[in-house]
């Protein structure tokens, strides 16, 4: 009986009309995604004033969405890993689109906060999902390209919230923001049709038929015949007892720690500047469309980041790649907090968000290559979960920050100081223990 390695086949395929279509819509899961998270930033001076609720207040009702994440993405990453990647992606997708649509219902902070969370969990357990899919299916030359594009995304979501907030705001009021998240309910018909686990996961379960048919269309190239029996690429792919434990087996234990307080310190440094700095641009002196328009800004850097790096990163490896963006964003964000004319000002905002939100998304695709595929789920589900801990208190430091009443320049160096944090903590990674040698080489190095 003739024997094919699936790796080999979707490495060795071309993009084709199933990769577009699944970047596609991939892509517009992550836009809402993000947009759920971040337009709670763009209402925060309005609930403020309505509810009578402190900065601390509002900064902790913006963290409650953060736990959730946290506990979605670590809790449906290891579900995915084990129940299939597929089912648990269209729940997280269901969650989040109906609970960010109730929060536009709540009659005060309570139930917001209460929905806030809720949507949250469905949130994280988006990312985890959408991007172990993108690198189980993308070919070997588009790994970090292919993860870049879906992460750009991201930062789409951040410049609706940021276009909903300016227009949507002064006509219909704070409410009608929240009415555009039930849009993501209708692409689920097309993820129940055109959507499968990865192949790791087909093989395991005997799903052969499914397996066979999903990689004719990643690559149509490769004859494949009923009596073909198929292999995984590496004996480190055999199913793990316990994916969790699997993450600190074949000397990765140092590797998931310090990618863990890498992104601690991300998330921590970025969800504190995407929830507060509408606000502390206010607080400057600035109108509030004016605000609005720098998060705008910093998402269209972050956009033009992830696509640059995800090229550079190709070419000479996350892991040089990431270090030097995490120290130019403490640079970026320290001179925030400086006075300069408005060009310089956006100037500098674009640069942070290139370097902050940009360099996070493509540390999504060194995680997703550091691990073999059938604990990817989990590996960027716990990556991210651990993260969502630093975003829980991104936004509550930030409304503790703004009660102190500190100048601008020690706002911006207190979330400045955490990507200096990261940049270490991504350089101790040891690349020789991740999974695949040649991806180790070729991608992450």
């Amino acid at each position: 009986m003739a024997k094919i390695n699936i790796t080999d086949v979707v490495n060795e395929g071309k993009f084709n009309r199933f990769h577009l279509r699944l970047l596609i819509c991939c892509c517009i899961i992550i836009v809402f995604d993000m947009f759920d998270l971040v337009i709670y930033g763009s209402v925060i001076p309005i609930l403020m004033k309505e509810w009578s609720i402190s900065p601390v207040q509002a900064g902790a009702i913006g963290s409650y969405g953060f736990f959730g994440m946290m506990l979605g993405a670590i809790f449906f990453g290891v579900l995915a890993d084990k129940f299939g990647r597929k089912n648990i992606l269209i729940l997280s997708v269901v969650l989040f689109s109906i609970f960010t649509f109730l929060c536009a219902f709540a009659p005060g902070p309570l139930m917001f906060s209460i929905f806030r969370f809720i949507a949250g969990i469905g949130i994280g357990g988006v990312l985890p999902n959408v991007i172990a899919i993108m690198t189980d299916y993308a070919p070997k030359h588009l790994h970090n390209t292919m993860v870049s594009i879906v992460m750009c995304a991201f930062s789409v979501g951040g410049i609706l919230a940021g276009l909903v907030g300016i227009y949507f705001i002064p006509l219909m009021g704070w409410k009608s923001v929240y009415w555009v998240a039930a849009i993501p309910l209708l692409l689920i018909p097309f993820v129940v049709k055109y959507f499968h686990d990865s192949p790791a996961i087909l093989l395991v379960k005997g799903r052969i038929d499914e397996l066979r048919l999903v990689l004719s269309k990643v690559n149509d190239k490769v004859s494949l015949t009923s009596d073909m029996e198929f292999v995984i690429s590496t004996e480190t792919e055999k199913n793990p007892s316990s994916p969790v434990i699997a993450l600190f087996k074949n000397n990765r234990a140092l590797g998931t720690v310090m990618i863990w307080v890498a992104f601690f310190m991300c998330l921590l440094m970025i969800n504190g500047i995407s929830t507060w700095l509408p606000n502390l641009m206010f607080s400057a002196g600035y109108a509030l469309s004016s605000s609005l328009s720098f998060m705008i800004v910093l998402n269209i850097g972050a956009i033009v980041g992830t696509l640059i790096l995800g090229g550079l990163a190709d070419k000479y490896g996350v892991k040089k790649v990431l270090v030097p963006m995490f120290i130019m964003a403490a640079v970026s964000l320290t001179l925030l907090g400086f006075k300069t004319n408005m060009i310089i000002l956006y100037l500098i905002v674009f640069i942070a968000g290139a370097c902050t939100m940009g360099a996070q998304n493509i540390s999504y695709a060194f995680v997703s290559q550091y691990y073999p595929s059938l604990i990817r789920s989990t590996a960027i589900g716990f990556a991210s979960g651990i993260g969502r801990i630093g975003g829980i208190i991104g936004p509550t430091f930030g409304g503790f920050l703004v009660s102190l009443n500190l100048s601008a320049q020690m706002n911006f160096l207190s979330f400045a100081i955490p990507g200096i944090i990261a940049a270490i903590a991504f350089s101790l990674v040891p690349l020789r223990h991740a999974y695949d040698k040649k991806t180790k080489e070729i991608d992450i190095a």
